[in-house]
Parts: C-alpha cells; sequence; structure tokens
C-alpha cells in the first residue's frame, strides 16, 4: 500500500486528490496538509467527507511528512514546494508538485512570469515534466514530478502531434482558452464572487497568462523550434472544465484522414486521450469528474489553417487526476489504477 501525504489538501487541487484517492485500491491518505485548518476535522472543511475521512489536517512540516510516506502532494501555490524540498527529502520520498515551481527549467524565466525567487533552482533540471502521455517512462524513474498546468495539458495535448510532425507553422500558433471558477483556487477574491462570474465571460491574464511559458516550452520541445504563442484565457461562469481552441497555418495541404492518422500514431493506445469522431466538437460536460481529454480537429481550407481543439476538467486531468496517473507511474501501477471513473453526465 502506497502512503500519501498531502500539502494543500483543503485547496479545489487538493480535495479532488483526496476524492481520488480514497476509491485508489493500492494507495492511503495518512497526512492531510494544511496551513488554514490545523487540527480542524476534514469533513469539517468539506461536509462531502463526513464519515468517509475522520482525520484532521496537520501542518505543513515536509521534514516530518517525509519520514511518513512514501509520495508527497503539494497542491499549493507557487514558491511554497521549491521552499521545502531538500535532497534529504528527496533521498526518502516521492514528490509531485501540483504548483508551478518546477515546471520551467530556465529560473530566469520562472522569476520573471511569476514575480517570486526561485528557492531551490538545483533540482530544476532534475525535475520531470509529469505530462504522462509525452514523458512516461522518464516520470517512471524520478523522484521530482512536475505537474502540469490546466491550461498547458489541455493545450500540449491538443497540438502536440502536429507539432510534433511538423504539419503546423509554429510561428502561427494562437490559443483561445475557457475554464471554469475552480482554476482561480479556493481563495476568496472580488473578481471570482457569484454576482462578478455569473452570467458573464471576460478574458484575463491578455498577453500576461503565466502559463504561457509552460505551453510555449512544451512547444518547442515538440517541433524543435523556439515557440512563441498567444495565449488567451476566459473565465466562464461554470465550476470546472476547460476548453481550448487553437489556430495554426498548415505547412502543407492534408486531408481529414492524414491529420486523423498523425492523432492515431500518437494517441491510439492512451487510455486517458480520446480523439473525437470527425465533426464532432468537445464539450467540457462530456469530461467533467474524469481524467479523460477529448481532441478533436477541423481543416478549414480556404484559410489553409486547422483548429485544434480539447477540453479537460481541470481539477482532474488538469491538475489531481494527472497527478495520481504520475503516482501510478512512478510505482509501476497500471496507469490509470483509481481513475477509471467515468465523466459525470449531465
Amino acid at each position: 500500500m502506497i502512503k500519501v501525504g498531502i500539502i494543500g489538501s483543503t485547496g479545489y487541487a487538493g480535495q479532488e486528490i483526496v476524492r481520488i484517492l480514497l476509491r485508489h485500491p493500492e494507495a492511503k491518505i495518512v497526512w492531510y496538509g494544511s496551513r488554514s485548518y490545523i487540527d480542524k476535522r476534514y469533513s469539517e472543511v468539506f461536509g462531502n467527507m463526513f464519515r468517509l475521512v475522520e482525520d484532521v489536517c496537520k501542518g505543513e512540516n515536509m521534514q516530518e511528512l517525509a519520514d511518513q510516506v512514501d509520495v508527497i502532494f503539494t497542491a499549493t501555490p507557487q514558491g511554497l514546494c521549491g521552499s521545502l524540498v531538500n535532497e534529504e527529502i528527496l533521498s526518502k520520498v516521492k514528490i509531485v508538485d501540483l504548483s508551478a515551481d518546477f515546471r520551467i527549467k530556465d529560473v530566469d524565466k520562472y522569476e520573471k512570469w511569476y514575480g517570486i525567487h526561485h528557492e531551490s533552482p538545483d533540482f530544476i533540471k532534475e525535475a520531470v515534466y509529469g505530462l504522462c502521455e509525452i514523458n512516461r517512462e522518464d516520470i517512471k524513474k524520478a523522484r521530482l514530478i512536475a505537474n502540469p498546468g490546466c491550461f498547458p495539458t489541455c493545450s500540449v495535448l491538443s497540438i502536440y502531434p502536429l507539432a510534433k510532425e511538423g504539419l503546423i507553422d509554429m510561428n502561427t500558433v494562437i490559443i483561445d482558452a475557457k475554464s471554469g471558477t475552480s482554476g482561480a483556487g479556493r481563495g476568496a477574491k472580488v473578481a471570482n464572487l457569484y454576482c462578478e462570474v455569473n452570467e458573464s465571460i471576460k478574458a484575463y491574464g491578455v498577453a500576461t497568462h503565466r502559463h504561457t511559458p509552460e505551453i510555449e516550452d512544451q512547444l518547442s520541445y515538440a517541433s524543435g523550434q523556439d515557440v512563441v504563442i498567444n495565449f488567451t484565457p476566459h473565465l466562464v461562469p461554470m465550476n470546472r472544465g476547460i476548453l481550448v481552441t487553437a489556430y495554426a497555418s498548415l505547412t502543407k495541404d492534408v486531408t481529414y484522414d492524414e491529420v486523423r492518422s498523425i492523432y492515431d500514431k500518437y494517441y491510439k493506445d492512451e487510455y486517458f486521450v480520446r480523439v473525437l469522431d470527425k465533426d464532432v466538437c468537445p464539450e467540457t460536460r462530456w469530461v467533467e469528474g474524469s481524467n479523460f481529454v477529448d481532441i478533436s480537429f477541423k481543416i478549414d481550407p480556404r484559410t489553409n489553417r486547422i483548429i485544434m481543439m480539447g477540453a479537460i476538467d481541470n481539477l482532474v486531468k488538469g491538475a489531481a487526476g494527472q497527478a495520481v496517473q504520475n503516482m501510478n507511474l512512478l510505482f509501476g501501477l497500471p496507469e490509470n489504477t483509481g481513475l477509471t471513473m467515468p465523466p459525470v453526465f449531465p
């Protein structure tokens, strides 16, 4: 049985890790970490856990935690994991970090986009970017996993096969994304209040969103080029879900079947990637509560462009589900262990 500790268990992503692991046949949570609710019963924080979780919340002492568990999930704001991790801890335990602390390999780039000093740059090179469908073999051997962001997960998986095969002009990539309000975290913010969000949609982080360099890095690795993109996220009045619509110019004339064969080349054996049938566009409700990513595309011969579409649940495949998927790989389990729950529908 894999002993699990969660730092940040009372955030949305942390709660989702708990929900998933409660039905995981090979894992047991022994530490519910929380800065705000120390000594408070977890089920008092989340009423849906009444009679399911009797534990009380503990603090964020990673040094103590490392002696008690096999893997630590850090579902925390940027900077915390970087300030806690050290060689002694990594010699004892594996870490799956859900923050951005180890996703970007260039320290200067990280500090520029996130506006904070990186406390442990020595571990950035070692950390493996935990996009399982792309880095599976490296993940299996890692001590430290940088769990991808929600927008990058959906964007990269939607675009990756065509970038890898050189089918799109990487200088023309534009990504338009929509996200539910849980993507902003559980902290109280005026901009996320019900009356501020309901019956409205707005762009945010225009030309400045922190997931931009992460997406650019991964598409650069895929294409072998220095990729710079336009990425614009939008907030929509729903609890969870991400829909990505990406645009790029084609490098040659192609048919639907030729493009489909490329997606099938990379994803036909991927349990969690569902390439939809022709002319079927992804919908966030089809992936809600699941670890699936639904992908589709449409060729526009009039403009010589291709539209690539993807949908995920931002709290599952975009955070907690992918973190558990990474844990499964780290401990030699089938990748979908504990993650086979179907989407919630309708």
